[in-house]
């Protein structure tokens, strides 16, 4: 999830559609995070979005990407998605949203799917019968599948298909990525979406959303990782050869560099979100020893003077932290010698100062920073990290539009099911 929202802002201008132009089919995307909520409306005209608004709002009830207040949470939401209307022009009380998910209880694995076809030509039946071989894997009880991505099909000796329809052979094997989440904090984050009178078309995992706004058709073949860190967590994607081939999330991120900031320096949670955003960095050798910046106290003491390169010490050492648990993810998941593109990392933690540069010592490999891009509109209020997982979960949803997909049940229709059988 992204950290923070002040990029994300709305100038306060008439920004309602002309009555007379011809509006296509609105998407929206909600980034529910643990430090701000950010709703994006976009509007599908000729295949394209178009951003047509833009809503923020500090977050409140959430810890580590989980709600643990819904009436905080819900609260926060209206307030995004009332500014988001505003600026839009629309109501999106009848839109369905497509809302990202995010936290430690969500898990990441690959399995296979085998069907007999006996010299016949591949339907699209077929397709989905295989796939649903392949998701026939036993879980935890409290865990249900959100994403089931097939990576690649295989007929019979022929290996890397992309689309086997109309192919002829004896056996069509598949592999797919299979996402699951605690069906539990599925609930939450769907009651408070309800509450706050949305309808969720579906729940996207964050990075998945993520990696529609920053990486390129390019990067995704020759092969990348994506990081994003956001407020609560940090997500890891990897894509070869086109498609997902990895996925894991730790419950760490900018929170925790702003909270390490709070009680090493002793200052509030407020201020030391502000040091590090006006003094922050990832390399502390780099920053002038003499330099000597004003570290609020709480009560009615006055500022102490702290060097700027102690701030740094004690941010550098949490980025750290979190990269190298990324590069040790990477290792053990066999996927790193194929990541030939790079690493790109995102969300707000994305903003600190020499983060590349640390990025490419831990990982050996290029390091950029992604940005938001593929859609146009009002992108002026968009162009930060911090922004990424809700214009990917706008182009999340225009991909599903392309598909001809159709919400034929809502995410709380499946959620009563997954509750229903666990009674």
């Amino acid at each position: 999830m992204n950290e923070n929202n002040e990029d994300c802002e709305v100038p306060e201008e008439e920004s309602a559609r002309s009555m007379n132009q011809e509006s296509g089919e609105l998407v929206v995307g909600l980034d529910i995070g643990t430090t701000k909520i950010c709703c994006v409306v976009g509007e599908i005209i000729d295949d394209s979005v178009a951003i047509i608004g833009v809503g923020t709002a500090p977050s409140q009830g959430l810890k580590k990407g989980v709600v643990v207040n819904i009436e905080s949470t819900v609260s926060s939401i209206q307030r995004a998605v009332a500014s988001a209307e505003d600026a839009a022009g629309v109501d999106l009380s009848s839109v369905y949203v497509y809302v990202g998910i995010a936290g430690n209880h969500i898990k990441g694995f690959n399995s296979p799917g085998i069907l007999a076809i006996n010299n016949r030509e591949i339907k699209q039946a077929d397709i989905d019968e295989v796939i649903a071989a392949a998701r026939t894997v036993k879980i935890s009880e409290n865990q249900r599948v959100i994403h089931v991505m097939p990576q690649e099909y295989m007929v019979d000796d022929h290996t890397g298909i992309q689309n086997p329809v109309g192919m002829t052979g004896v056996r069509l094997v598949t592999n797919v990525h299979i996402v699951t989440a605690d069906i539990g904090a599925v609930h939450n984050v769907v009651t408070c979406c309800n509450k706050a009178g949305l309808e969720v078309a579906e729940l996207v995992l964050e990075s998945i959303a993520s990696a529609n706004a920053v990486l390129s058709a390019d990067e995704m073949e020759l092969g990348v990782a994506l990081i994003d860190i956001g407020g609560g967590t940090t997500d890891l994607a990897v894509f070869c050869d086109g498609t997902i081939r990895h996925t894991c999330e730790v419950g760490l991120g900018g929170h925790n560099l702003t909270n390490d900031i709070s009680v090493g320096l002793r200052t509030p949670l407020q201020e030391a979100e502000r040091l590090k955003e006006d003094y922050g960095g990832a390399i502390s050798s780099v920053i002038k020893p003499n330099f000597v910046v004003d570290v609020p106290t709480v009560g009615d003491r006055e500022p102490r003077k702290v060097t700027q390169k102690i701030l740094v010490d004690i941010l550098e050492a949490r980025i750290v932290e979190i990269l190298e648990m990324m590069n040790r993810e990477l290792v053990a998941s066999g996927q790193k010698n194929k990541i030939n593109g790079g690493v790109v990392i995102t969300g707000g933690t994305a903003l600190l100062a020499n983060l590349v540069e640390l990025a490419e010592q831990i990982f050996d490999l290029p390091v950029r920073i992604g940005y938001p891009a593929g859609v146009t509109g009002r992108v002026e209020d968009l162009h930060s990290p911090r922004c990424t997982t809700a214009v990917g979960l706008v182009m999340f949803g225009r991909n599903k539009h392309r598909e001809g997909f159709r919400h034929e049940q809502t995410v709380v229709g499946r959620v009563k099911d997954w509750l229903k059988k666990m009674m």
